[in-house]
Parts: C-alpha cells; structure tokens; sequence
C-alpha cells in the first residue's frame, strides 16, 4: 500500500481559536441559563427517556404482579437471584456475544479505520463506502441475509452464528468512532517517534493506538449496548441453547410481563451506572497522564 502525500499537510492540526471568541464563548455559557425553548425541550426530552426507566424501577419493588402498588417488597429480587435459572443463563448468553463479538469487531474495526484513513490503495473510497452498510442497512435485511449465508456454508444455527452476525453488525460503529478520533490525530508526534527512533511497530503500539484510545474505548462500548440490545437479528441467527436476554424477554412477555425483569433491569442499569462512572473517571486520567 502507498502512503499519502504528505499527510502532514492534509491532516495539519487546526488552529486554536482566538482569545477574544473563547471569552464570547464563555459569557454565552454564563448567561445562557435562562428559560427558554431549547431549555424546555431539554427537559421534556430527558422525561419522555428515563420517566419509563423510573417506572420499572418503581415497580420492580412492588409485592403484587399487578400494576397497582400493593407494598414495598424485594420478593422479585429473591425471585431473581434464587429461582431465574433460566433467566441467568440468557444473560450469561448475551454478555457472552457481547464482549467477545464486540472485542473482535474493535480490533477489526480500529485497524480498518488506520489503514483506510492513512493509506491510499486501489479500491479505497469503494472500501469506504460499503463499510456502513450493516449500519445503514434495516436489521431483518441484514438478518435474512446472514441467515441464508449460514445456511448456504452449513453452519450450524446457535452462539457463534450469533457471534459472528454481531461481529458484522458493530463493525460500522466501531470504524465510525475511532475514524473521529483518527481525522483529529496530530502527525507531527509520529515524525518526533520516527526521529528518535522508534520503528513502525513501537510507533502503532506506544504512539498511535494510545492517542486513538478514546476512540478504541468508545467504539467498543457502543458495540457492546448494540449487541445486547439487538432482538431483530439475534432472533433470525439464534439456534437451540443459544436464548439471549432480549428473546427471554420477548418470550415471557407474550405470557405478561413478570416482575422479574423490572429488578433485573434496575440490576443493569445500577451496574451500567458504575462503569460507566470508573470509565469516565479512567479515561479523564489517561487523557491527563498523555
């Protein structure tokens, strides 16, 4: 492959912005805490996204299956961790494909968005433009294909035909995320690498991929929540023994919805909250420390 002309004019890193519009900046932020429609759309939108989230939470504490709260109880959550077997195991099936789909797809993903975004090669911007389409496709167009592919290689239906769609699925995201990060990397640290003697490997591993890292991190997240999330294709390359958590769900709402999954929510969602916080805290660090 052959490397762009110049890359240190191409990708040169912007120019900071002026003293005067950083202060013009900061009194727009100051005074900017009046009411008004943006500010009421805010709020209206942050109510519509987590007044559901509330409810569930709200009534993963209710000692009735009923909607009409009959007491404060943690029977569901007796319930959750001593008789949901089943439960679990979807679960451990969904956290399964998730991390390792979404591990793969990160290193995939991070080291196509290097070379598509670094090097200049024939069949490059045709590469470019078929990288988003699992992400732009419709879920079931993409699960029917995966499903017939499978099918036509006889493989056979189950955890790793659901590995693998998933792996396609968050590729898109993953290239998106660290191509960001990848368009805002300042050239001239790979020139002061190369000029105190660091070899292409050392730079990718010790320069690169720590200063992408941010990108690295955020694409794997994202294709994290993307897979357990994911019920379209999941349902259409999923075999015997491989039930996830969203078909788990699904099928036990067809016979009402248990309780159960109102304290499993708020299980995940207090655990989310966590890393989510250790995450934010470790990445403000490692941007720190760089």
């Amino acid at each position: 492959m052959k490397a762009l002309h110049n890359p240190y004019k191409i990708f040169a890193p912007k120019k900071r912005s002026s003293e005067n519009f950083r202060h013009a900046k900061r009194q727009w932020k100051k005074h900017n805490h009046n009411f008004s429609f943006s500010n009421l759309i805010l709020y209206l939108t942050v109510l519509f996204l987590f007044v559901p989230l509330f409810v569930v939470i709200f009534y993963s504490f209710n000692s009735s299956k009923d909607t009409n709260f009959t007491g404060f109880s943690f029977v569901w959550y007796e319930k959750l961790i001593f008789d949901s077997q089943p439960l679990w195991q979807a679960l451990w099936n969904t956290v399964l494909v998730a991390v390792t789909s979404s591990f793969v797809a990160t290193i995939i993903g991070s080291a196509s968005a290097i070379g598509i975004n670094w090097y200049k090669f024939k069949g490059r911007n045709y590469i470019q433009s078929i990288s988003f389409l699992p992400m732009v496709l419709p879920e079931v167009i993409m699960g029917v294909a995966m499903l017939i592919f499978f099918s036509w290689v006889k493989i056979p239906l189950g955890l790793f035909t659901i590995f693998i769609a998933h792996t396609t699925f968050c590729l898109p995201f993953v290239y998106l995320m660290v191509s960001a990060r990848v368009d805002e990397f300042d050239y001239s640290i790979i020139e002061a690498s190369h000029d105190l003697g660091a070899t292409e490997v050392q730079t990718l591993f010790k320069v690169i991929i720590p200063a992408i890292m941010p990108g690295i991190i955020s694409g794997f997240m994202m294709s994290v929540t993307m897979s357990m999330e994911d019920y379209v294709i999941t349902s259409l390359v999923s075999g015997p023994g491989s039930t996830t958590l969203p078909l788990y769900v699904y099928s036990m709402i067809r016979f009402g919805v248990s309780p159960v999954i109102n304290a499993l929510s708020f299980v995940l969602v207090l655990i989310i909250c966590i890393l989510t916080i250790i995450l934010r805290k470790s990445l403000k660090s490692f941007a720190a420390s760089r």
